[in-house]
Order: structure tokens, then C-alpha cells, then sequence
């Protein structure tokens, strides 16, 4: 008995241990990313590096607004567009798609989820990009190449929908069948039902399925920097070139790091990525746990 009490203790540790180095993980990439960029944090300030839109390397001006704006606009994109279809598709699915057509549509929107990024970027130079050129943009602005962050925002829709369907569907199955029994018995419709029972009891879940999405939304590198036209200046409209923080650093590390600061400079992106990514989920969190509790009471 105390082998199997000993063995238990420390099967317990092992695995505290291990849940503390996981964790500690997080530490460790910030801290590595605030120590790679302080070269260029003493030279300029927060203030002067985030608001500033002057991106001039070669004379050490490093503006990283547009940047941020840029990731902002694509993410900001593609959730409205996803978020709206994302739900619709995973009600029909749990709730009214018959056996045979789940068993059809769901292998279809997982199959999504395994298609490499770079696929997704060429089929939006070969497809998105024209579209938008040649239909869309004539009817709003009088020119426009294609390459903008609403051409970057529909390639990551479609990047993040089998995410979003995916656990949107899990959180829908857990919704007990008494409660949608019980409000149809009352002569609520089917949509009734779903609309002020279902929805609402997985409302946290939904939101929780959005906060995953953008958050790896923000980090998406490859499909967006194929078709967002990199181009450093703040974006004022959806048809306007943007520059996303992960399409910076994949485009120039390695390359010009010749230029003094500009190793540091790219840290420092990857630092406010970093920052972006962690205030978004710490907030998401605590919106949530108070949406959670008010619906509870």
C-alpha cells in the first residue's frame, strides 16, 4: 500500500513539473523576444516605434502603425466573414442536416483544416485577387490591383472556417436535448428554439470558438503575404494594400539583416505580435468568465 501511495505522489509531481514547464513556456518565448529587441527599445521609444508610421530602414526609422493595422484589418476581415457563415453551417449540421449528409459535410469542412497555406495563397492570387481587380473594386474605388487586406481577410476566412465549425458543432452537441424538448413542447418553432435556447446557452462556447480562430488568425504568414500587397503604409480602405506583422518578419529575416537595428526591429514585430496575441486572450477571458457567470445566475 505505501509503494502504490509512493508511486502516486510521484506520478503527481512528474505531472506538476511537466504543466509548470509547459506553462513557463510562455515566459520563456516573451522573454526571448523582449532580450532580442531591446537594441531598438533603447534607441526609440514604445511610444515612437507603435504610433509611428515612417518605416525608413536605411535611415534607422523603424514605424511599426501600418504593420499593426495591417494585421488588424486582415483579422478584423476575416472574422466578420467567417464568424456569420462558420455558425450558420455548424447549426445546419447539428441540427438539421439529416444522418447521411453529416456523415458527407463534416469529412468535407475537416478536409479544409488539412490543406497546406501556401495552397490557400494561390488560390487566392489565381482567383480572390482577380475578382476583386476586375467585379468588385470598380463598383468603390476607381483603381485597385486586387492585392488588398480584404483579398488577405477572405483567404483567412476561408483558412479559419473548419476551425470555427469544427468547435462550434462540439459545443452545439453539448446543448442537453431536454432543453430543445422542452421549449418545442411549449410551441416554440425550430428556429424559436435555437434562436432563445440554443444559441443562447452556447453563446460562451461560440465566443470561445472566435477567440481561438483570431488568435490564429494573427498569426497566419504565408496566404496572407501572397495577397495583401505588403505594401507600408496604413490601409484606409478594404481595397487598400496592408501589410500584416507575420508577413513582415517572413519577408525580410534573413535577408537584410545587414542593416543595423533591422535584426531587433523584426524581434521587436514578433514581440508585438507576441503582445497583441496575449492582451486579446486575457481580455477574451475575462469577457467571457463574467458572460458565463450571468448566465448562470
Amino acid at each position: 500500500m505505501n509503494t502504490r501511495l509512493i508511486k502516486d505522489k510521484i506520478l503527481s509531481k512528474l505531472m506538476l513539473v511537466f504543466t509548470l514547464a509547459s506553462v513557463s513556456l510562455l515566459v520563456i518565448i516573451g522573454i526571448g523576444l523582449y532580450y532580442k529587441s531591446i537594441p531598438i527599445i533603447h534607441r526609440l521609444s514604445w511610444g515612437e516605434l507603435i504610433t509611428s508610421s515612417i518605416w525608413k530602414p536605411l535611415k534607422g526609422l523603424f514605424g511599426f502603425f501600418p504593420f499593426i493595422m495591417g494585421t488588424l484589418w486582415v483579422t478584423a476581415i476575416a472574422i466578420i466573414i467567417a464568424l456569420p457563415l462558420c455558425l450558420l453551417t455548424a447549426l445546419y449540421i447539428v441540427e438539421y442536416a439529416p444522418t447521411k449528409i453529416k456523415r458527407v459535410l463534416t469529412p468535407f469542412v475537416n478536409l479544409l483544416s488539412g490543406i497546406p497555406p501556401v495552397i490557400f495563397g494561390v488560390w487566392g492570387v489565381l482567383f480572390i485577387i482577380p475578382l476583386i481587380q476586375i467585379y468588385i473594386a470598380p463598383h468603390f474605388v476607381e483603381f485597385s490591383t486586387g492585392y488588398s487586406v480584404l483579398a488577405g481577410g477572405i483567404v483567412l476566412a476561408v483558412m479559419i472556417f473548419p476551425l470555427i465549425v469544427s468547435i462550434i458543432s462540439e459545443v452545439l452537441r453539448t446543448i442537453p436535448q431536454e432543453l430543445k424538448d422542452a421549449s418545442l413542447s411549449l410551441g416554440a418553432t425550430k428556429w424559436e428554439t435555437i434562436k432563445k435556447v440554443i444559441l443562447r446557452k452556447a453563446l460562451p462556447g461560440i465566443i470561445a470558438a472566435t477567440v481561438l480562430a483570431i488568435s490564429r488568425a494573427f498569426g497566419e504568414t504565408i496566404a496572407v503575404l501572397m495577397v495583401c500587397g505588403n505594401n507600408a503604409a496604413v490601409p484606409h480602405s478594404v481595397f487598400d494594400p496592408g501589410y500584416p506583422l507575420p508577413a513582415l518578419i517572413a519577408n525580410n529575416y534573413g535577408e537584410m539583416l545587414s542593416i543595423p537595428l533591422y535584426d531587433s526591429a523584426l524581434m521587436f514585430a514578433a514581440l508585438l505580435l507576441f503582445i497583441i496575441i496575449l492582451l486579446f486572450n486575457i481580455i477574451s477571458r475575462v469577457i467571457l468568465s463574467r458572460l458565463e457567470r450571468r448566465l448562470s445566475a
